[in-house]
């Protein structure tokens, strides 16, 4: 009696055992692998975020990075001679080590734009030839640097004008250059790095006007043959936009031009969806990650991630905008000083309730 009291306790116990290694193995998959017979899943990062506790954490959730800063023109290109590598060069490096993904962000954007590129030495605008130029010599020495390192590049970032009854934004790259800067990064890029895919990316894209701009915009590329190879829709939503309607219409209409598609920036605000900074106001005060909140981001989420497998066939990687809510750029945009909560993991690296409900499907 005693000896099968005694190999029952033992069968017990390894049972046991073995249900709480399963468990533990269950709880140490990442968000990549749930996700590894869609798509890659990436994460944009800051040099900071590579190191200490972050930096496993990434491995374990992720197998794709974007800089999100370190590699925009003003940052990486600050003189007209002059490059800043050590930042991005790290990023590149940590991907390289831990064999995953680099998404390079971005060669031509309108914002964080060195001014020193648009004037010459007396102060005035250049030519369109100089900008021109200057732009063939950025990308060219970019591209090269990382050839076979990133793998796909935002080439050209927010060209679409926001106002509806304008087609293009009218920057710098427009006003001196017109709409033909637009093919030509692309071709600059593609020649100094034949195999890298570039996207076109931009924001607001669920907005059916602005859609319809971005559209026009992707297809009178590929139509010119100008070696665009996908489209990257930013997905900075929110807990009230976008409806599945709109998110189901907006996929479908780009995977029609039969490019990639990728969402490029993703993050979910726990707040309604405002596109304009402004300064805090007295009703501004509840900042408290409350049920309400949660409840709402956790629809929104698992919506987005429905329509996202299934468009799995033409959608090429989704990309989180910051790693977790312990610091995210929503935190000062659109209202400065207020504190969000737009991601699947909390200030400790958890997962939060929304993250199981991406993942369980």
């Amino acid at each position: 009696m005693k000896k099968f009291f005694s190999i029952t306790l033992v069968t017990a116990t390894i049972l046991l055992s073995s249900k709480r290694n399963s468990s533990t193995a269950k709880n140490d998959k990442g968000l990549k692998d749930y996700y590894k017979e869609y798509f890659p899943i990436g994460v944009a990062v800051m040099p900071s975020d590579l190191k200490g506790d972050e930096a496993n954490f990434i491995l374990q959730q992720f197998n794709s990075i974007t800089a999100e800063n370190s590699m925009k023109m003003a940052p990486i290109h600050p003189a007209e001679n002059r490059y800043n590598w050590n930042a991005a060069d790290s990023i590149v490096a940590f991907a390289q080590r831990n064999g995953i993904k680099v998404r390079g962000h971005t060669l031509c954007w309108h914002n964080q734009a060195p001014q020193w590129m648009f004037k010459d030495s007396s102060g005035n605008t250049v030519t369109k030839e100089v900008l021109l130029q200057r732009l063939k010599e950025h990308i060219t020495t970019v591209v090269s640097r990382y050839k076979g390192k990133i793998y796909a590049w935002d080439a050209v970032n927010e060209a679409i004008s926001d106002k509806p009854d304008e087609y293009l934004r009218s920057s710098q790259w427009y006003q001196i250059c017109g709409e033909e800067y637009i093919a030509k990064a692309f071709e600059y890029a593609h020649a100094a790095d034949p195999n890298a895919i570039l996207f076109y990316n931009d924001y607001n894209e669920i907005n059916a006007t602005k859609r319809e701009k971005i559209y026009k915009l992707v297809k009178s590329l590929k139509d010119a043959g100008v070696p665009i190879g996908g489209v990257g829709l930013q997905g900075h939503w929110a807990i009230n936009e976008p409806s599945r309607g709109q998110l189901d219409s907006t996929i479908k209409k780009f995977a029609d031009l039969g490019l990639k598609i990728q969402v490029t920036e993703l993050d979910i605000s726990v707040y309604p969806k405002e596109h304009n900074a402004r300064e805090r106001k007295p009703e501004d005060a509840d900042t408290a990650f409350n049920a309400e909140k949660e409840n709402k981001q956790i629809q929104e989420y698992k919506m987005c991630f429905e329509l996202f497998r299934k468009y799995r066939k033409v959608i090429s990687g989704v990309t989180f905008w910051n790693v977790s809510d312990r610091h995210t750029w929503l935190d000062n945009f659109p209202v400065r000083g207020r504190k969000d909560y737009p991601l699947l993991f909390d200030k400790d690296l958890k997962p939060k309730k929304v993250f199981w409900e991406v993942v369980r499907f």
